[in-house]
């Protein structure tokens, strides 16, 4: 029998490497903290472009810098950017995220502060973000099947309503949406703490789920138990999360899992802001729970559309993603509105099924991917956080 999301479509932008961007963005991206009021300026200059400053890019070394350098190439790399100015204050690093970003085969160049100031850096990288500007405004959206969708997600500000409601219509999506081939991903390794046995289990198998095992350890035992003062460092569960009645991280797993269905199984798993390369499924990142981070993260794994559940409300948003937020508490929808994209407060009023919620979130993905900006777009949420392993040199 033929699925009723089979013959799905949107519309969006085909990219040089082949994959669909939802977004038509030309980023200006600096290198290092030292070159954001250049990126800044280039992106004041030249109207239609995005500039994403951060506070890293300086004297990072081994797995920290392999990381900055995978969300850099990309972020820049994500299809829902049309083309890329990438400034640093040096030559080498600069080059290597511009050839990282160029192997998509979409328009990039890269500029350097050394020798030239920042003067004649951002007269010359506005002409060029000018140039690129013209192309990205020349794209046209074409017609494509849903299965060219690639969708993250993550939970935050999670209270009892989320693991009764929104989770569980993120987690109805990926059911009847991953077998019609999208590429889905979940992550937040701390936050699955209690319930690791379980998410272990839902691997595709047990190879995976036992890697899956090793990597959530690690976790544990070297960034949590390593550095903790008492009981996850008053971190987890936030006092969000205890304000809205889940008073431990067991409590706070077992809502977080509710993310990912019933029938879906995650076929690999990947580093922080790593591109999948196993085909079509759905995929654990290794990641931190924090939203800014993770969403950025999952940004630069390739991903265009990102389902926020949110229990308290979590307002984070992403410069290149479009963040979906979902609700089912009446407060929130009551007090917060404004922030909030799918309103499933009607299961806990048992108006509404989980069924029914998830077939409203597919809808808004569609929207979404269709041009519909998100309540975090509109009120202009671009949040953007660098993951940072370490001490710099």
């Amino acid at each position: 029998m033929t699925s009723r999301y089979a013959n799905m479509t949107f519309h969006g932008y085909r990219r040089e490497n082949g994959r669909v961007g939802v977004r038509n963005h030309v980023a200006i991206l600096p290198v290092d903290d030292i070159s954001n009021a250049a990126v800044e300026a280039v992106a004041n200059n030249v109207k239609g472009t995005l500039a994403l400053p951060h506070a890293y890019g300086r004297l990072q070394f081994g797995e920290d810098l392999e990381l900055h350098f995978r969300t850099m190439i990309g972020t820049g790399s994500n299809p829902n950017v049309a083309a890329v100015v990438v400034i640093g204050i040096e030559p080498g690093w600069t080059g290597r995220i511009v050839d990282g970003i160029a192997a998509t085969g979409k328009p990039v160049a890269g500029f350097s502060i050394e020798q030239n100031g920042d003067f004649e850096t951002i007269r010359r990288a506005s002409w060029k973000a000018k140039e690129f500007v013209h192309h990205a405004t020349e794209q046209r959206r074409e017609e494509c099947p849903l299965s060219e969708l690639w969708i993250s997600t993550k939970c935050g500000e999670s209270d009892t309503t989320t693991g009764l409601g929104s989770c569980p219509t993120v987690g109805n999506m990926y059911d009847k949406l991953l077998p019609e081939g999208i590429f889905g991903c979940f992550g937040e390794t701390s936050e699955i703490t209690g319930a690791e046995h379980i998410c272990q289990k839902r691997a595709a198998n047990e190879e995976v789920g036992e890697r899956w095992y090793r990597m959530w350890k690690a976790y544990q035992d070297d960034v949590i138990f390593a550095h903790q003062t008492d009981d996850l460092s008053d971190s987890q569960p936030t006092k969000g999360n205890i304000e809205g009645g889940l008073t431990t991280i067991e409590e706070k797993a077992l809502g977080n899992l509710e993310k990912i269905g019933r029938t879906s199984r995650y076929i690999e798993i990947l580093e922080p802001a790593e591109q999948p390369q196993s085909g079509n499924g759905l995929y654990f990142m290794d990641s931190s729970s924090a939203a800014a981070e993770c969403v950025t993260l999952m940004a630069a794994g390739g991903y265009v559309i990102h389902t926020f559940p949110t229990g308290q409300g979590n307002v984070v948003g992403n410069p290149i993603v479009p963040v979906i937020k979902i609700t089912a508490n009446p407060r929130t929808m009551r007090t917060m509105s404004e922030h909030i994209d799918v309103d499933v407060s009607g299961i806990l009023r048992r108006d509404m099924t989980i069924d029914e919620a998830g077939d409203e979130l597919i809808d808004m993905v569609r929207r979404t991917a269709n041009g519909r900006n998100t309540a975090a777009e509109v009120l202009g949420h671009r949040e953007f956080s660098m993951t940072k392993l370490y001490r710099s040199a």
